[in-house]
C-alpha cells in the first residue's frame, strides 16, 4: 500500500504557509505572533502546592481504589483560563500545543512510574458535537514529547453525564459515578497516567482511576494544565 503519510518537510513548509497566512494569535490575549505570547506566559499563576488534596468519598476509596495524586500546572484563572475556554469551547485546536507545554513542564519535576498516558474520555455523543476530546489531544502532545504512548482506547465514557460545570461538588461525585469503563487490554498491569484540562473537586479524575483499576491498572496518577482556587461545595 501506497504511504500517504506527508513528508516532514512538506508538513513544516505547510505549516509556515498557514502561520503567514493567518498569523498565530496567543490564546490567551489575542495579540498576534505566538499562541502563548511572552506577556501571557509570564502572567501565569503555577500552583506551588505539589498537588491537588483529593477529599476522597470512603465509599470511592474501598478495595484499595485510590487515586493518589493529582498534579495541576497552574491556577484556572487570568490567560491560562482564556486559553482554556478556546481550546475546549472555541474550536482552537492548535492551542493544545502550549497547553501541552505546561504539562511537560510538570512533568519534567515530578516522578510517578508511567507506562501508558490516558485522556478522560468524553461520551461519543459530546464528541461528535464538540469535534474532538481536547484531554486526548493533549495526551497526544504530552505523549509525543516525553515519548510514552497515548492510546485512544484505554478508558471510554459509557453514560453521557451532565455538565460538571453547573454542578455542585456533592453533585459532580454522584454524577460520574460508573461512567467509565477501562480496557482490560490496554491497562492490564500498567502504570496510568490521567490528563485532563481541569481539576475542580477530583470527582472525574477519581471515576476514572476507578475504572482503570477495575481494568487492572497497577497504579494511576493524574496531571492537569489547572485547577480552581476555591471550589463550591
Amino acid at each position: 500500500m501506497r504511504d500517504m503519510s506527508i513528508p516532514p518537510l512538506l508538513h513544516k513548509t505547510w505549516e509556515t504557509l498557514l502561520d503567514w497566512v493567518f498569523p498565530p494569535k496567543c490564546g490567551g490575549c489575542g495579540k498576534t505572533g505566538q499562541w502563548l505570547c511572552d506577556a501571557c506566559l509570564s502572567q501565569v499563576a503555577y500552583v506551588e502546592a505539589p498537588h491537588v488534596p483529593l477529599p476522597h468519598p470512603k465509599s470511592w476509596t474501598s478495595g484499595g481504589v485510590a487515586l493518589e495524586h493529582i498534579y495541576a500546572v497552574a491556577w484556572f484563572e487570568g490567560p491560562v483560563r482564556n486559553l482554556i475556554h478556546n481550546f475546549k469551547y472555541k474550536g482552537q485546536r492548535v492551542l493544545r500545543t502550549p497547553l501541552a507545554q505546561l504539562l511537560v513542564e510538570k512533568w519534567d519535576t515530578v516522578e510517578h512510574p508511567t507506562d501508558l498516558i490516558v485522556a478522560v474520555p468524553l461520551h461519543p455523543s459530546r464528541e461528535r458535537e464538540r469535534g474532538y476530546n481536547q484531554s486526548y489531544l493533549l495526551s497526544q502532545e504530552l505523549g509525543k514529547a516525553i515519548e510514552i504512548p497515548a492510546p485512544r482506547d484505554g478508558l471510554r465514557r459509557v453514560r453521557n453525564t451532565l455538565p460538571q460545570v453547573d454542578l455542585s461538588a456533592h453533585e459532580r461525585w454522584l454524577n460520574v459515578q460508573d461512567a467509565f469503563s477501562g480496557d482490560r487490554t490496554v491497562l492490564n498491569g500498567r502504570s496510568v497516567l490521567l490528563v485532563d484540562d481541569v481539576c475542580t473537586t477530583g470527582a472525574t479524575l477519581l471515576a476514572c482511576a476507578r475504572a482503570a483499576f477495575e481494568a487492572g491498572a497497577r497504579y494511576v496518577w493524574a496531571l492537569t494544565v489547572a485547577r480552581p482556587r476555591h471550589v463550591e461545595e
